[in-house]
């Protein structure tokens, strides 16, 4: 019996030697994938805490908490998303549900639970290589708040005239609230204390920050510097109310790491509607975005949001099937630069208009096949530095067929996205890549072999993408069949002796 353990774990090392042809690379912050979460219409697990819940009403909380989070991390970890983006988690008034009518810097939502089960919330998702981060509203307060009416606080809010409004986005849940004045050093104090303590007390490991044009320039410095004084690894997410490309990239100079690309989602969402639309816009966006940011790579770039319509909505207006509209759309948002963040539901194509009907529940008993989808995609880009932080270069594009290749130092990627209603081929020709190389599909697993002329012949299905690393040309593999054919002896020589022993022990 030593023998056959010992003819089964050779062949296990050999596995083990065998070299990877991807590439491993420690994950950096243009390397995160951001699952944005509304708490309360995501998971409802702890019904302790559901204080008038109505799942009738759009407004009303619904009952999504930190423990439905929790029990959720497997599905978000199958996703392959390396962040959690939270919905504001601090104490709100009477149908806060999203979390922006905040009561209370220092206090959780009894809605979503306990200081203590969002610290376990951290924890949990930590020990899957989760980070966590929270929105913190800093321009807002609710109308119920402490310091409204306080004679002590009277000018730690804005005065009515001087109070600002969005100008980009529907934002009717904001309207008329009071606005901190951070002008005065208390206010301003008060809120950089209360960030940096749910930084020491909870390990939280980032902040959204939205609407940040409405803060007063000073204050919004100093609160990047003080909590990456707290954390110098700390993630801040800005975002700006603009589709300005030069209004959003002002604000990398405050040291925020990464601000919402707004200026490309719109025709991100017109490209992949439905077929055979033309991509050259959206291929502009990355031009623009190159020639516009200091790190094109670290902007944030989205499909769906709590301020729009679902993009599901617009294909199904055409009678068109979601599924391939965001396999397609996904697979264009996940390889081309910049960092992808997926609002909850994205990934079973869940409905919904404008606000709130875009803030459905999440249903997790749906097909898993975009999910499946999803996880895919997140591997080869984890696998793939050249996707995440490479340079970008298009290699085609016609009415919705699009081949471009990533590269990062020695690596290169090429990615083929079909948004056509018929098949599409291209051939790529070794001035394009390198000569004698094959390109091995991550997807569907294809491979695509330079011929005698050195090019590589690509055919893609209607409405299907592919994303290959182009690799040295494999012949046949002595290693893995040397591999292979000892675990088969081993197997065999197992048996066989099993067989042996058996016997003997019969005749005895």
């Amino acid at each position: 019996m030593k023998k056959v353990i010992t003819l089964i774990l050779i062949p296990l090392l050999l596995v083990s030697m065998v070299p990877s042809v991807l590439a491993e690379e420690k994950r950096s912050l243009q390397d995160e994938l951001i699952y944005y979460v509304m708490i309360d219409r995501f998971s409802n697990v702890d019904s302790k805490n559901d204080y008038h819940v109505d799942v009738k009403d759009l407004e009303a909380f619904h009952g999504g908490d930190f423990v439905g989070i929790i029990e959720r991390l497997d599905h978000i970890e199958d996703l392959g998303m390396t962040t959690i983006a939270l919905s504001p988690i601090f104490a709100n008034t009477d149908k806060g549900y999203h979390g922006y009518w905040v009561e209370d810097f220092y206090e959780t939502e009894e809605h979503f639970g306990t200081l203590e089960e969002f610290k376990r919330l951290v924890e949990e998702a930590h020990k899957r290589d989760i980070n966590v981060i929270i929105d913190f509203p800093l321009n807002y307060v609710s109308a119920t708040h402490p310091w409204v009416g306080d004679p002590t606080k009277s000018d730690w809010l804005k005065e009515s005239d001087e109070i600002s409004t969005p100008d980009m986005l529907t934002k009717d849940w904001l309207a008329g609230l009071p606005q901190i004045n951070y002008k005065n050093e208390e206010a301003a104090k008060y809120i950089i204390d209360a960030a940096k303590w749910w930084i020491t007390e909870t390990g939280v490991d980032g902040y959204r920050l939205e609407g940040i044009q409405l803060m007063d320039p000073v204050f919004l410095e100093n609160f990047v510097e003080s909590v990456k004084e707290t954390d110098n690894e700390f993630f801040i997410l800005g975002e700006v109310w603009s589709t300005d490309r030069q209004e959003i990239a002002k604000y990398e100079k405050t040291g925020i790491d990464s601000l919402t690309d707004y200026a490309s989602t719109t025709n991100i969402r017109e490209a992949f509607v439905k077929p055979d639309l033309s991509m050259t816009d959206t291929i502009s966006d990355i031009d623009s975005n190159i020639d516009t940011y200091e790190a094109p790579n670290m902007v944030t770039r989205l499909i769906d949001s709590q301020d729009m319509i679902r993009f599901t909505n617009q294909p199904i207006a055409l009678n068109e099937h979601p599924g391939p509209r965001w396999r397609t759309a996904l697979t264009y948002l996940f390889t081309t630069p910049g960092i992808p963040m997926l609002y909850y539901g994205s990934e079973i194509a869940l409905i919904g208009n404008e606000t709130p009907d875009n803030r459905r529940q999440m249903d997790f008993r749906t097909d898993p096949e975009l999910i499946e989808f999803i996880g895919q995609l997140t591997t080869a880009r984890e696998k793939l530095p050249s996707i995440a932080q490479g340079d970008f270069t298009l290699l085609h594009e016609s009415e919705g067929f699009t081949v471009f290749k990533r590269q990062f130092k020695e690596e290169t990627s090429v990615v083929a996205i079909n948004n056509t209603s018929g098949t599409k081929d291209l051939v790529l020709t070794g001035e394009e890549l390198e000569n004698d190389k094959e390109l091995r599909g991550l997807l569907a697993g294809g491979l695509v072999r330079s011929n005698d002329q050195n090019e590589y012949h690509l055919v893609l299905d209607r409405e299907e993408a592919e994303i290959y690393v182009l690799t040295e040309k494999q012949g046949f593999n002595f290693v893995y069949g040397a591999t292979l054919l000892s675990v088969l002896l081993a197997f065999f020589a197992f048996l066989f002796f099993a067989r042996r022993r058996g016997r003997n022990r019969t005749e005895e």
